[in-house]
Formats: structure tokens, C-alpha cells, sequence
């Protein structure tokens, strides 16, 4: 790019962030220099690869969607919580609040990831342990209880009875008298990131897009503001795999959506502005945060030129950023607060849009006060002290940074092109279909994490605490317990809830539910009614197992 062309690039940012609005704060240097709110070439200079990273809130967005970067809005600091029942969960999020926290993330205990009430025999020793109890509307209403959901983004973490528990989020904010159209949040709902990593499905894969497919055209209808899919990288990092798998496969998945709702009939634009994006924020600082910036390229570019979205916000590639939980290590846990700092960090240089930082005892248990108080406090240090929210992407330029972001997305682009071929037909979501029934994600997952292990047995990787600067200090952890009373009162609860019901509504929905499926029409408003009427997350999931079977992934050696 020519100098010419550069002052021309800087003139229209200059007359974007003129239209910005900034917030109030001291955008100077800690000995009180003023600095730019961006930086680029000197004048007059030219820098052949300049149109490949470009200003601010331009695309291919390589250096942030705004052109103010975080000086029009900081990122929302969204912790990442959910233990016991919903009245502890509650408490915890209002002390999150209290403690200035902007948005909520909602964590689920197992047997909800799987669509099953705590009554459920294959629940059992599982009720509230990784995350908050969910059977029903009813409590989602004491989950949320004194916190007003038309105020305040929410985001749920849940993707095989995803839908179900939108329902339920819903029907709670229709009992506090919100507004229900301006819900603002996102849901997990990526059901393709379950079967190539975690492993919490209910369905086989296309009724599972049948009702994100229903979710998709009922929020963008009725509920605009509402992120209906967060399409999930994180899971896939933690399970093993490189950043460049990490970016590969979740913006792969991201175009598989757009392709579902393109057969919907929906337009491109709608669609992609409708997703949100989650990736991790792993050990090596400068690799992440290239792969950040990657990532938005390559989403606008794909979304330009393959699906043709006209609109900036469909070509924007938002994401929230969770601090890598694989990272934290039993040894030496005090260590994990430098390391879940520095991966913050990376986020933010990065461009992150919101931040989960994980609490140091993650790796023991789920957080106390005191360790989720700390992991907030990390944020705020960051955002307030650092001098980060003063330059939109500081690194850019950086010729290391601009290698690393070059080199991730060629590997992504090497990957796109073999999942494509994979499914034989030029589609994204057939060769994720093909790639998922064949084990090849599993096994490239599998094969990353193996090598990685071996070079942390030999000490090619170092570890502090683990394979370097061992031995123990401190105190031993505190940590959180859930006690097994709250199974038992989840379960009595559910039970008690079951009874004092009008069972006669809750059937009538669920046969209108499967009915609709029958029919290919749209689920979600014969679910609400049942989430209305009480009806459990498990008999909603259940109601389709007849028509629909169960998943069970084949076994591969």
C-alpha cells in the first residue's frame, strides 16, 4: 500500500472516530503523556502490508471493529459462574455485580448439560457440582431473582438443551415484567463444537440444527438484540488442540451456521450479525493474540466474499474470551494468578469484546468468594491501571505480530479447504457432518494434544511448579464444597414442583412441541408455552427422543 493510500485510510478513520462516542477518562501514559488513539506508518511512508492490516473499525478488521477501540467501550467483564442451586448461584452473581462486574455467564452442572432433572438416576452425585442446578422455569426465576435481566447481558453456556433453557430464560424475564424484545445476551447453542470436543449432546446432528435453525428465526423476529449462538473454540483448545485448530475449527463451524441459516431462508446479513464468537486465551502471549486478529480477517473476508454480507456487522467477528482453564496447575496454585493475568492480558490486546478470567483454585474446585473475587479484581487491574484502553491495537505493526497473524490464518485457510473437501459437495457443513461421523476432529484434537504432552514429559515445554522450579509452598487451599444436601433438596424441590403443576398444560405443550417438529414448523413457541406450564428441562428433552433417537459417537482406536 502506497503512502497515498495509507493518508487516505487514516483520513477515514480519523472521520470515524470523530462520530465515536468516547468515554470519559484520562487517555495519557502514567507519567501523564498524551498519546494517539492510534498508531500506523509515519506520514508519507509506504508499507506493503498495510492493506492486510489497515485502521480500526475498516475492514478486514484485522486491528478491531471500532474505530475508538476500547475508548468508546471497554470490554464487559463477564465472570463465569454457577454452583449448588440457584439461590447460591444468585448470591454469587449479585456479589459479582456489587464488585462491578458488567455482565453475567451462567454456569451448568452436568446433569443439565445433558438435559436431565436432578431426579434423574444418571444425575445422581452430579446435582450442582460443576455449575447451578437448572429443572425449570421456576428456577430460573430464583436464578435470577432481584437482577434485572432487561438491563443486563447474559450469557449461558449450554449447547445440547440450549434451546430449552432459552425458553425457560425467557419465561423468567416475562415474570419480571421485562420488556422481552430488548434481551441482550448471548447462548451457547454450538452444537457442532459437542461432537468435535466436549461431548454433551442429546441428539443426532440434524434435529439438533432443526431447533438452532428455530432458535435462529425466532430471535432474529422477535428477540433482535439476542446472540442466539456463541459458536465455541474454548472447548476445543481445552480438549487439545493447536491455536490454529482452535481458529480453524470454530470459524468453520461459525460458517456451518451461516449455511443453516442461508436453508432457512433467512438473509445473510441477519445471520452472521446474529453470532458471537468464544475463544481461549491460552500461555503464549503473542501467538493469541495474533490468533485474535486473525480471526476477524478471516470472518470478514469469508462473510464478504463467500457469503456476500454487505452489512459491517455481519462481517464483524465478535467474541467473548475465557482465560485457558487447562493452564492452571495443582501445583502451586498462587502461580495460576500470574498466568490467568497474562492470558487477560492477551485478550485484551487482542480485541476481545468481553473476558472471563478463571479464579486460581479452578483446578481444585469451583471458585470460593474470596478466589472469584481475585479473578474479577484481575480484569479491573487491567482495565484501570495498565493503560490499555488508551491505543486500539497497540502490537499492530509489530513485525512479530503481523508474521504470527499471517501464518494462523494461512494454516486456518489449509484447514477450511480440507473440510470442504472432506464433504464432497462445496459446503462447510458437510464436510463439518462428514468430519464429525468420521472421528477426523477427534483425532487431529487427539494427535495435537499427544504431541504436546510428550514435549511437557521431556521438558521441551516448562511448566512452573510441574516440570520446572518445583516444590511446595504455602498454605493448603480453601476450597468450595457443595454439600449433598443441595442434591436432595433439588430433587424434592423438582418433585413438589411436578405435583402442584397443572399437568394437563404441560402435556398439551409437549405434544405441541413434537407435533410441530413433525411438521418441520418452528419449535420454540409450543416450548415456551411448556416452559410456562413448568415443564421440566428433561421431559421437554425427552418428548423428542421418540421421534428424533438418541446420539452415540462410534468408538474409534
Amino acid at each position: 500500500m502506497d503512502a497515498t493510500e495509507i493518508a487516505a485510510g487514516r483520513e477515514r478513520w480519523e472521520q470515524r472516530l470523530s462520530r465515536s462516542r468516547i468515554t470519559d477518562r484520562d487517555f495519557t501514559t502514567l507519567s501523564g503523556e498524551v498519546v494517539d488513539a492510534v498508531y500506523g506508518p509515519p506520514p508519507d511512508s509506504s508499507d506493503p502490508r498495510f492493506e492486510r492490516i489497515g485502521w480500526p473499525g475498516e475492514y478486514p478488521y484485522t486491528r478491531g471493529l471500532h474505530a475508538s477501540g476500547y475508548r468508546g467501550k471497554p470490554w464487559t467483564i463477564r465472570q463465569f459462574a454457577g454452583f449448588g442451586n440457584a439461590e447460591q448461584t444468585n448470591e454469587r452473581y449479585k456479589m459479582i455485580l456489587d464488585s462491578g462486574g458488567d455482565g453475567l455467564s451462567v454456569a451448568f452442572d452436568m446433569p443439565t448439560l445433558m438435559g436431565r432433572d436432578s431426579d434423574d438416576p444418571r444425575a445422581l452425585g452430579e446435582v450442582g457440582h460443576c455449575g447451578v442446578a437448572v429443572d425449570s422455569a421456576a428456577d430460573m426465576d430464583v436464578l435470577f431473582d432481584g437482577i434485572d435481566l432487561a438491563d443486563v447481558s447474559t450469557s449461558m453456556t449450554i449447547s445440547g438443551p440450549a434451546v430449552p433453557i432459552f425458553c425457560m430464560y425467557v419465561v423468567a424475564a416475562e415474570r419480571q415484567g421485562a420488556d422481552v424484545r430488548l434481551l441482550n445476551g448471548t447462548l451457547q447453542t454450538d452444537i457442532f463444537k459437542e461432537y468435535i470436543a466436549q461431548k454433551e449432546w442429546i441428539y443426532p446432528p440434524q434435529p439438533h440444527l432443526k431447533l438452532i435453525g428455530d432458535l435462529m428465526e425466532y430471535t432474529a423476529e422477535n428477540i433482535p438484540a439476542y446472540k442466539p449462538l456463541s459458536v465455541s473454540g474454548y472447548h476445543i483448545r481445552e480438549a487439545g488442540a493447536t491455536a490454529a485448530q482452535e481458529l480453524a475449527f470454530t470459524l468453520a463451524d461459525g460458517f456451518g451456521y451461516v449455511e443453516l441459516g442461508l436453508s432457512r431462508g433467512m438473509d445473510v446479513d441477519t445471520v452472521a450479525a446474529g453470532l458471537s464468537f468464544f475463544f481461549d486465551a491460552h500461555l503464549d502471549f503473542f501467538e493469541e493474540i495474533a490468533k485474535f486478529r486473525a480471526a476477524r480477517r478471516i470472518w470478514a473476508r469469508w462473510m464478504r466474499d463467500r457469503f456476500g454480507a454487505n452489512s459491517a456487522k455481519a462481517q464483524w467477528l465478535r467474541f467473548h474470551t475465557q482465560t485457558a482453564g487447562v493452564s492452571l496447575t495443582a501445583q502451586q496454585p498462587e502461580n495460576n494468578i500470574v498466568r490467568t493475568a497474562i492470558e487477560a492480558m492477551a485478550a485484551v490486546l487482542g480485541g476481545t469484546n468481553s473476558l472471563h478470567t478463571n479464579a486460581l483454585d479452578e483446578v481444585l474446585a469451583l471458585p470460593t468468594d474470596k478466589s472469584a473475587q481475585i479473578a474479577l479484581r484481575t480484569q479491573q487491574v487491567i482495565a484501570e491501571e495498565m493503560g490499555v484502553l488508551n491505543v486500539a491495537d497497540p502490537l499492530g505493526g509489530s513485525w512479530y505480530v503481523e508474521e504470527l497473524t499471517d501464518r494462523l490464518e494461512e494454516a486456518a485457510e489449509k484447514i477450511f479447504a480440507q473440510i470442504i473437501e472432506m464433504g464432497g459437495d462445496g459446503s462447510v457443513t458437510a464436510g463439518l457432518l462428514r468430519g464429525i461421523e468420521d472421528g477426523w476432529f477427534s483425532a487431529e484434537i487427539a494427535e495435537s494434544a499427544f504431541r504436546y504432552q510428550i514435549a511437557l514429559e521431556k521438558g521441551e515445554k516448562r511448566v512452573v511448579g510441574v516440570n520446572v522450579n518445583e516444590g511446595e509452598y504455602g498454605e493448603p487451599l480453601e476450597i468450595l464444597r457443595v454439600s449433598h444436601e443441595v442434591e436432595l433438596v433439588q430433587r424434592g424441590a423438582v418433585q413438589a414442583r411436578r405435583r402442584s403443576r397443572d399437568d394437563a398444560a404441560v402435556q398439551s405443550a409437549l405434544a405441541r412441541m413434537v407435533a410441530d417438529a413433525e411438521a418441520d414448523r418452528n419449535t420454540i413457541p409450543a416450548m415456551l408455552d411448556a416452559a410456562r406450564a413448568e415443564a421440566t428441562l428433561g421431559e421437554i428433552c425427552n418428548a423428542f427422543k421418540p421421534l428424533w433417537g438418541e446420539y452415540r459417537e462410534q468408538a474409534r482406536f
